[in-house]
């Protein structure tokens, strides 16, 4: 070693330096991957009848889709489902369903409960900027080229408020809100109130969720998971005007390393748990971009801005056949209710059909807390 130079020496300690840094990081990312490779998954039970409803070529107005249903479950027990219907003509509208056991649907409306006006769901003559039919090459959500898109419903104080994607071609992509009473909904009177627009204009905007009751004294509404949980607090959901929401446009990239790298957005409104606010989301793994994928977080219960807990896998993914029917790789939750000790999930199928999907509550909730803690 006396005989070597000190720059060769400088360079011996550095390749040292960097031959020590580099085996503690290998051994770091492989302890870590098999930390990742080693959490269970979780996976909730489909319905052995799944799908539960499917497009009826007899009725033009649900002639290419019955999907992505709300879900709420009113005071005597009955589930009850307002599905995106597409019709023919290319215009989703909102039909009606209901099931005294949340699994077998005894009712179904044969028209129309629910229809989109203009300036909420149908544009001016003027303002048709795509072909007025139903096209999924042009209008890659589902099909159609305008309408009340995704409904997500929550029952208040004996009413159930509405939002959906008012979708008057790419160019006005906005959340509206409307409401009826639950003893009308019950009896089949479909006395909507008027809609309002309660996103700002020039944004594409889907996705947003009510809170089933108030948190803090305050309704809340949740209208972005990403960066970071985006909650608007208002003091009345009749009163609301247009939200100014800072969420960026498009897909948002989500937790690298991890299934939801790439983040959709929130599916059904919170349920309520003894660990907090249940939220299910939609995200892809950018390896598998042609999936819609379900996962799940736990959000605190009085600052639902903070995530307690977030699902290391996911926990439905488009795997059987009429999730791959009509626009393949697609499962989108947008309904869930509680039934005795099971949460219920009811979702779309392929932007073709109603499936139900299903877990024992606590089993989902000790999984997130063994291998979803965040931080």
């Amino acid at each position: 070693m006396n005989n070597l130079s000190p720059v060769t020496l400088i360079i011996i300690v550095l390749v040292l330096i960097v031959l020590v840094v580099g085996l503690a990081l290998f051994r770091k990312l492989a302890i870590n991957g098999e930390n990742k490779r080693s959490r269970p998954p979780f996976k909730l039970d489909r319905h052995d009848l799944n799908p539960v409803l499917s497009p009826q070529a007899a009725r033009e107005w649900e002639h290419n889709g019955t999907f992505n249903p709300a879900a709420v479950r009113d005071d005597d027990g009955r589930v009850h489902l307002l599905y995106r219907a597409l019709g023919a003509d290319g215009v989703s509208r909102v039909g009606h369903a209901s099931s005294p056991d949340g699994k077998s649907f005894d009712t179904r409306s044969d028209y129309p409960v629910y229809e989109p006006v203009y300036g909420a769901g149908i544009p001016e003559e003027s303002e048709v900027s795509g072909p007025k039919t139903y096209n999924p090459a042009v209008y890659t959500s589902g099909g159609g080229w305008a309408g009340s898109e995704d409904p997500r419903a929550v029952l208040i104080d004996g009413r159930v408020y509405m939002t959906y994607v008012a979708f008057e071609g790419w160019h006005s992509v906005r959340i509206a809100l409307t409401s009826i009473k639950l003893d009308d909904l019950k009896k089949g009177r479909w006395n909507w109130l008027r809609p309002k627009l309660i996103s700002p204009k020039n944004q594409v905007n889907k996705n947003w969720i009510i809170f089933p009751e108030k948190v803090n004294g305050k309704f809340a509404i949740l209208h972005s998971i990403v960066p970071k949980i985006q909650i608007e607090y208002v003091d009345s959901l009749d009163l609301i005007t247009p939200i100014e929401s800072p969420r960026l446009q498009g897909p948002q990239p989500g937790r690298k390393g991890f299934w939801d790298n790439r983040v959709r957005g929130a599916g059904p409104p919170p349920v309520r748990t003894r660990l907090g606010w249940l939220l299910l989301y939609h995200a892809q793994d950018m390896a598998e971009p042609h999936k819609y994928k379900l996962g799940a977080m736990i959000l605190d219960i009085n600052d639902p801005s903070k995530i307690l807990y977030r699902a290391p896998k996911p926990i439905l993914e488009p795997d059987a056949h009429y999730e791959n029917d009509g626009k393949p790789g697609i499962v989108y939750a947008s309904g869930a209710v509680m039934i005795g000790e099971n949460l219920m999930v009811y979702y779309g199928g392929g932007d073709k059909h109603v499936c139900i999907a299903e877990t024992p509550i606590e089993s989902l909730l000790d999984w997130l807390v063994t291998y979803g803690k965040i931080g």
